[in-house]
């Protein structure tokens, strides 16, 4: 389904592909800005279905695209942002995973987007409501809570880490080779073992448990 965007990101050549990628596949972008006060001002303007952020833009390179973003979703709560990022900051997709909504929201390393596949559906992903985490970002999540996962088997650890990247038992069956009874299972010995309580919504389980991995 196409989708109004409003891209921001400071390098011109990373902008060009990014806009030639997200049109090719049929995404109108309202507006191309290179700084976050432009972003802050086009969100306004144009009331897109999804913003796309780089995290480090101008006017102070530091996190000021993720602030922009985290205001734009406070001023609008119902926006669905995806933030783009360079390096693995897991402080950075934790304070958008902080804001509570049940609005979509995604956070992707900036190598993902050579992956146009990858890119495209994340964007569509997040636009729907979900919430879209880079795998390297889950991985070091993982690692930084050994001592409760020694509790899961390594089948259940690959269970988990596509949990919090948003995958449905279905597709963690398609990936895994099993079946979704299987998967169906293991996610219940998951939810045992970890003391994880999720209702059925998509977009809640995986916040779930991204806060018991960040914790």
């Amino acid at each position: 389904m196409p989708l109004t965007v409003v891209l921001a990101e400071d390098s011109p050549l990373m902008r060009d592909g990014l806009v030639g990628v997200l049109t090719r596949f049929g995404h109108q972008v309202l507006a191309a800005v290179g700084d976050a006060d432009a972003l802050i001002t086009a969100v306004r303007e144009h009331a897109p279905d999804i913003v796309v952020t780089d995290v480090r833009m101008p006017p102070d390179n530091t996190d000021d695209g993720l602030r922009a973003a985290v205001a734009l979703r406070h001023e609008h709560p119902s926006l669905p942002v995806l933030v783009l990022s360079q390096y693995i900051e897991q402080s950075y997709a934790a304070h958008l995973l902080d804001l509570g909504s049940d609005t979509g929201v995604g956070y992707l390393l900036k190598d993902r987007v050579s992956a146009v596949g990858e890119f495209v559906d994340a964007v569509a992903q997040v636009a729907a409501g979900a919430t879209v985490v880079d795998p390297e970002v889950v991985r070091q999540l993982l690692n930084r809570r050994r001592d409760p996962l020694q509790r899961l088997t390594p089948r259940e650890r690959e269970v988990l880490a596509l949990m919090a990247e948003g995958r449905t038992n279905a597709a963690i069956a398609r990936e895994l080779y099993v079946t979704e009874a299987a998967v169906n299972k293991h996610v219940g010995n998951i939810l045992q073992k970890l003391e994880l309580h999720l209702d059925g919504h998509g977009h809640r389980r995986v916040l779930a448990v991204l806060t018991y991995l960040r914790g």
